[in-house]
């Protein structure tokens, strides 16, 4: 793990906010379709993965999605959340930052809506693919992108205007183009990161927030505001967020970015680029054109 992580996270919060989520019931539509899109990447697999790791159990989406699939031998789910373990796999607390098992403990990982809350990501996928078998899958999904950009943006209109000054109020979210490099530099192979755009509609800001305190996924930044939110500047934030992101029938609308990584961990087996100067045709043969030198402009 990186030796000087940048805090961002209050990850106190966080287990407070998954443990209240429990106790709610959660609010499962992203959860399970994150954990259907992690199985359906899975059967595109024809191997057999006989130990696999399930990071952030979240009630058993995960493990209700794979259903049936065979090759799986022993399955154990991680969360920070005990509530979150009742089932019938195997329950570890713990976080994605500091899973507590040897090197090479599993063929599969799969880690559904959970790795947005670690402060170091880059750490937590060291030690997911320390976790791994040589050929071992990573699969997983976090919210990432424009997720919650209207909330952000309608909280920031609606301080600004009430209180003249503005708090965090939305995570910061990862930037889908730079994960696949993030994967390397943890040392996976052959990385693949994909993103999807949902949009949900809600009757007001208030039902959006009310769902993300069901999810678990409310605001836990170490800078955010610690005393409640004034009156005014809620009602602010709805009047703004149903002017500038209305929906049909009086509705709003929220979008979020599903963000989804495939990687594997490194092994002999696995296809390798060329080193440069290694190729065995030219490209102007392939493309039917004249080789230049570099400068060189056509027609001189």
């Amino acid at each position: 793990m990186a030796s000087d992580p940048i805090l961002v996270f209050d990850r106190l919060a966080v287990r407070r906010h998954r443990a209240r989520a429990a106790r709610l019931g959660l609010a499962e539509f992203l959860q399970e379709e994150a954990a259907a899109r992690l199985a359906d990447r899975l059967d595109d697999v024809t191997r057999r993965f006989p130990r696999a790791l399930i990071v952030g159990a979240r009630g058993g989406a995960m493990r209700r999605a794979l259903g049936a699939r065979g090759g799986i031998e022993l399955l154990v789910e991680v969360d920070e959340a005990p509530a979150f373990l009742a089932g019938d796999a195997a329950g570890v607390v713990a976080e994605a930052e500091a899973v507590p098992f040897a090197a090479g403990a599993f063929d599969l990982v799969l880690s559904p809506l959970s790795l947005h809350w670690a402060n170091d990501l880059p750490g937590a996928l060291i030690q997911l693919r320390r976790a791994l078998k040589p050929d071992g899958l990573l699969l997983a999904s976090l919210l990432g992108g424009e997720t919650l950009s209207e909330l952000a943006e309608s909280f920031l209109a609606a301080e600004l205007a009430e209180e003249g000054g503005a708090s965090p109020r939305v995570s910061p979210m990862a930037d889908p183009r730079e994960l696949a490099g993030l994967l390397q530099r943890a040392g996976f192979a052959l990385p693949v990161v994909d993103s999807d755009r949902m949009t949900a509609t809600y009757r007001d800001a208030f039902a959006l927030m009310a769902e993300l305190r069901a999810m678990g996924e409310t605001n836990a930044l170490r800078e955010r505001r610690r005393h409640p939110s004034r009156r005014g500047t809620l009602m602010r934030m709805a009047a703004i967020y149903r002017e500038r992101f209305g929906a049909d029938e009086g509705r709003i609308r929220a979008t979020f970015d599903l963000v989804t990584l495939t990687a594997w961990a490194p092994h002999e087996s696995q296809p390798k680029p060329l080193r440069p100067g290694r190729a065995m045709a030219r490209l102007a043969d392939a493309l039917g054109t004249t080789e230049r030198p570099a400068g060189e402009q056509a027609g001189r």
